[in-house]
């Protein structure tokens, strides 16, 4: 039962430091960043990635800010060895971006991984062997000393190979597996040896990475262990002391804070905590932390949106809603108290002043979010009957960020108009915002679809599209790796420049009001360039019997929805006076 003490565990009692000095200390500055999104995040997805989602990811990786990337296990498989050697044979990976690749301590996999490195400009390799009491007596049936050597071999024979490319500046890292589980007095021996056997300067730090490989006690335990490793390590001078907190305890983002108070230097993590198990440390929530305590993360999440977007198309995994700073939902407020406060603080707020508003620890707009889903949303109950109504009265299945949006739209027909809308009512309102506004400056006709000239092996979408926009004809041409990217470069072509932030197609299901069931297509477009009418994101919806059709529709009804139909009116008006 587990309303009793469950005496089948082992309680892990940590280290006696009396003088502990992490306390009474305060982070000041940001640590060194890895990103392990492509190693440690990717060998964990039911779908593990394919060689254009990695590339995805590396690059927007290299947009934030990262300049250190775990990017594969270059022997667990020949994808993770491809998509190296495709980084550094496509020349795609910046000059002050430093690739980190993963290996354990046995020779033929070592081999493999300083092969797929040949060429590099820049690397860190990062090997590892568990040090941990169960792992040495169950897993391996080995001694400490044996532990030790095995340690010692792989350092070796890095060394050995990393002589034969000189054109490649190495760095080691080594990590003593389940280091958290790990005698303290061990941890240190093996480490000591590590740097001692590579050689370890000032100007040549070896990576000491102090893993919680399974989370096993509360964050202060982990920053002990931190504080005693940075106390007594040799040559502390010549090493980079880095922290790996898994989430196993949901403690990783508290230990991997107490451990750089207590001497670390460098965090290895995820974006948003993917990983094994309960997942890695939560980077975006360890920086977003520290720039609302006025530290500079060093890391741009100024565009979180676009960033979330790119993450859940690689990974194909949801953040969730309430994901703190990123989830569509954490500047929501459903709670009238709540949000009469918000709206309250939003108006006090003055420019360039301390930030004070209730229940929102952070700007909206730092990360590039709108303030409409805290001002217009009213009521979980609202939102959530809106989205139900039109399920079960019409069929349409609305993503998550779009109830949101039109839950504004539907607050402020109600503050405007009074009294209880009824399921045909927010059709019609439905209808007039997305599908036929009357207001619409851009009107789809029809399309073609047609095959361009292919670029090298990539096939290549032609479309001519066919508009009316303020009641004149317009005819345009595109080509993309799509019909949608393709309709996007048209459209481009008249002045409309839109970036498809994300895009869900479903169909619609059979309802009592008697509609027949169609496709249905939600696009959430982003203007961008010269013709941003509007500031922020807006939905466009497309419905029609054929997905593609349904699609294009979307896009049209987003360009409308941002306000960007004045740009071909503008364009119009310069054709007729060339």
């Amino acid at each position: 039962m587990l309303a009793q003490p469950a005496t089948k565990y082992r309680a892990f009692q940590g280290i006696q430091l009396t003088d502990r000095q992490w306390p009474s200390r305060t982070l000041t500055s940001a640590p060194l960043w890895m990103s392990s999104d492509l190693r440690d995040g990717n060998q964990s997805l039911f779908e593990p990635m394919n060689g254009e989602r990695k590339m995805r990811m590396f690059r927007t990786l290299c947009q934030v800010g990262f300049k250190q990337i775990e990017v594969a296990f270059p022997s667990a498989s020949q994808t993770e060895f491809d998509f190296v050697r495709s980084l550094i044979e496509g020349g795609n990976i910046p000059a002050d971006v430093t690739i980190e690749v993963l290996t354990q301590s046995r020779e033929h996999l070592i081999r493999r991984t300083m092969e797929s490195l040949k060429g590099a400009r820049s690397a860190i390799v990062h090997v590892y062997n568990a040090t941990a009491p169960v792992f040495r007596e169950v897993v391996f049936g080995m001694q400490k000393a044996e532990i030790v050597e095995m340690a010692l071999q792989s350092v070796r024979l890095i060394k050995q190979l990393a002589a034969e490319q000189p054109e490649t500046a190495f760095t080691l890292e080594y990590s003593p597996e389940v280091f958290s589980s790990t005698e303290p007095e061990f941890a240190l021996e093996i480490c000591n040896a590590v740097t001692a056997e590579w050689g370890a300067t000032p100007a040549n730090k070896v990576i000491l990475n102090l893993p919680a490989t399974v989370e096993g006690s509360t964050p202060n335990v982990y920053a002990d262990q931190i504080e005693w490793m940075h106390r007594n390590l040799a040559r502390r001078d010549s090493v980079i002391l880095s922290l790996h907190p898994h989430n196993d305890r949901g403690t990783a983002v508290a230990a991997a804070e107490l451990g750089l108070m207590a001497g670390a230097d460098r965090v290895e993590g995820c974006l948003f905590g993917n990983g094994e198990r309960t997942g890695n440390v939560d980077i975006v929530t360890l920086a977003l932390n520290l720039y609302t305590q006025g530290v500079a993360p060093g890391l741009d999440f100024s565009d979180i949106n676009a960033v979330a977007r790119t993450v859940e198309y690689c990974n194909q995994l949801p953040i969730h809603p309430r994901h703190p700073y990123v989830g569509d939902l954490v500047f929501t407020a459903f709670s009238g108290s709540h949000q009469d406060a918000i709206k309250k603080g939003l108006a006090a707020q003055k420019p360039d002043t301390i930030w004070d508003v209730p229940y929102m620890p952070i700007d909206p707009a730092d990360l590039g979010r709108s303030y409409d889903s805290v001002i217009r949303v009213n009521s979980q109950s609202g939102k959530g009957g809106i989205a139900y109504l039109m399920e079960v009265d019409y069929g349409v299945v609305m993503p998550r960020r779009l109830q949101v949006e039109f839950s504004g739209e539907v607050q402020s027909y109600t503050d405007a108009h009074g009294g209880e809308m009824t399921a045909q009512d927010i059709w019609k309102l439905f209808d007039a915002t997305y599908l036929h506004a009357a207001n619409a400056g851009v009107r789809y006709v029809d399309h073609h679809l047609f095959e361009a000239a292919a670029v090298g092996s990539m096939h290549v979408q032609g479309i001519e599209l066919h508009l009316e926009s303020h009641g004149k004809p317009l005819h345009l041409k595109g080509a993309g790796n799509g019909p949608i990217d393709a309709a996007v470069h048209a459209l481009r072509s008249a002045g409309i420049e839109v970036q498809v932030r994300s895009f869900e197609e479903r169909s619609t299901k059979a309802s009592h009001q008697g509609a027949d069931a169609q496709a249905c297509a939600f696009l959430e477009l982003a203007a961008q360039g010269a013709v941003n009418a509007k500031q922020g994101e807006r939905f466009g919806v497309g419905l029609d019997s054929n997905i593609v059709t349904a699609s294009i529709r979307a896009l049209v009804s987003g360009v409308n929805r941002l306000g960007l139909a004045a740009a071909v009116a503008r364009v119009e008006v310069e054709d007729a006076a060339a």
